[in-house]
């Protein structure tokens, strides 16, 4: 026991190297589950990258660990086993603060969003790197010094600014969480980011108990694997608890792992809740439509609009109508509901307006950028102005085309048999069923009409007689 608690290799070692593993890789098919499983489109931007900088930070962090306080046998010959590219470099700027960051510039953005009702002043691949800056500083600054000993453990000096650093970064996280908690999420963000201060909080405190516990118990062996055993399998569950998808991808949210049958994926409108998102009515009365009418108020007919978008994606060109339905599904979500709003603009502006989008349509320079420096997400006119110049380009290149194309010629006989179809519907709603009076002969104003015919008829055949 004696020699692998200095050494490392014990069978409680190995056992937290297993449990680590296991981890990471769950957390591997976790963030991958909905791209390989579901076949969800990748985003792009920090949508997309600031996951996968939580997953690389995270094994950093698991690896640094493992290497650092002596799980594995191993001769320190070469400079990259050293303490310092582990224990520094690797656990702190690439590992724990890179960890920390992620979820800091997460916090951030929904700040920004959700309180400020505003896109963030500063882009994520610029705010990730400045919060780093304190770490790298850090760790510099130790690798400089070089504190620490032959076990990479550090000194008593050195032990309060490297718990504090850890410890502010928290802080930090916590403040941007607290100044959120009275937004009513829809997609467990606020959950989310409780449960990494949750997990970071109780890894600092597992991390400090246990470096204390190495550091003044040099003598008791088993109490030395014990704290590192214990230090592995927090940090271990931390990784799995810390990770989050983008605010930029709530749709993910609804992806589970327990979930086995195959999904359906919404739209998100219909995740929203947004009333008759995405549907068409079966009832719905056909409406004649005039081509010499204004397209954008064609447009508000669901079915015609329906219609116009098959048109458009056929000709690779339906990213305009594509937008116009989702701004007219915002329409629908009343002023006084300013989250539901926030959700679908930041949705909207993430798919359509910011360059390099997935469905970038074409606007000008100046509209884009109001857009994007607005000041209010939940503004009822947010995107007038875009709409306005899609629909004249959309009047100017579909449209004509669109008007002696199968579309309308199919749209217009599927109308014609809706139209036959309701009149068919209002013809069975009458009742042509005969019905028998319940009322006496004495008290029926009729009884005399029918005592006439009655008499007369019977008259008839006595004199035929």
């Amino acid at each position: 026991m004696a020699s692998c608690a200095v050494r490392g290799g014990c069978p409680s070692d190995y056992v937290a190297v297993s449990i680590a593993i296991f981890s990471m890789i769950l957390l591997i098919v976790r963030s991958t589950f909905p791209f390989f499983i579901h076949k969800v489109p990748i985003a792009k931007g920090s949508a997309f990258w600031i996951p996968v900088i939580q997953v690389i930070a995270s094994f950093n962090f698991l690896l640094a660990i493992v290497m650092a306080v002596n799980f594995l046998k191993y001769k320190k010959s070469h400079w990259w086993l050293s303490c310092y590219v582990w224990a520094v470099w690797l656990e702190g700027p690439l590992g724990f603060g890179l960890l920390m960051s992620c979820r800091i510039a997460q916090a951030f953005q929904l700040y920004y969003v959700f309180v400020k009702r505003r896109l963030p002043p500063i882009r994520s691949h610029m705010f990730l790197p400045l919060i780093l800056l304190p770490w790298v500083a850090g760790a510099a600054v130790i690798h400089e010094k070089k504190p620490l000993n032959y076990r990479c453990h550090f000194g008593t000096y050195w032990t309060i600014p490297v718990v504090c650093l850890h410890s502010l970064y928290v802080a930090v996280l916590m403040g941007f969480t607290r100044a959120i908690r009275h937004i009513e999420f829809r997609f467990d963000e606020l959950r989310d980011l409780w449960q990494g201060i949750l997990g970071s909080a109780s890894l600092i405190g597992v991390w400090v108990f246990a470096y204390i516990l190495n550091e003044i118990h040099d003598d008791i062996s088993w109490l030395q694997v014990a704290s590192r055993f214990m230090l592995l399998i927090t940090a271990s569950i931390l990784v799995l608890v810390f990770f989050s998808i983008s605010i930029a991808q709530p749709l993910l949210s609804q992806i589970s792992l327990r979930k086995r049958e195959p999904l359906e994926l919404k739209t998100m409108g219909q995740v929203l809740g947004i009333p008759e998102s995405g549907l068409l009515s079966q009832r719905e009365q056909a409406v004649d439509i005039d081509p010499n009418e204004p397209l954008d108020k064609l447009l508000l007919n669901k079915r015609f609009r329906q219609s116009f978008m098959a048109f458009a994606d056929s000709c690779l060109a339906g990213e305009s109508v594509h937008f116009f339905d989702e701004v007219h599904e915002l329409g629908k979500i009343p002023i006084d509901d300013p989250v539901r709003r926030i959700y679908m603009a930041r949705h909207i502006i993430n798919k359509y307006i910011i360059a390099g989008a997935a469905m970038e349509v074409n606007i000008s320079h100046r509209i884009r950028q109001e857009i994007l420096a607005t000041t209010d997400l939940t503004h009822p006119d947010l995107f007038t102005n875009a709409l306005h110049e899609l629909t004249q380009l959309m009047k100017m290149n579909l449209a004509k085309d669109y008007w002696s194309s199968m579309y309308f010629i199919k749209f217009k006989e599927e109308a014609r048999m809706r139209s036959c179809e309701h009149e068919m519907e209002e013809m069975r709603g009458y009742d042509f069923s005969p019905r028998l009076s319940s009322v006496n002969a004495t008290d029926d104003p009729f009884h005399q009409d029918h005592f006439s015919r009655g008499f007369t008829q019977h008259s008839h055949a006595s004199y035929l007689r």
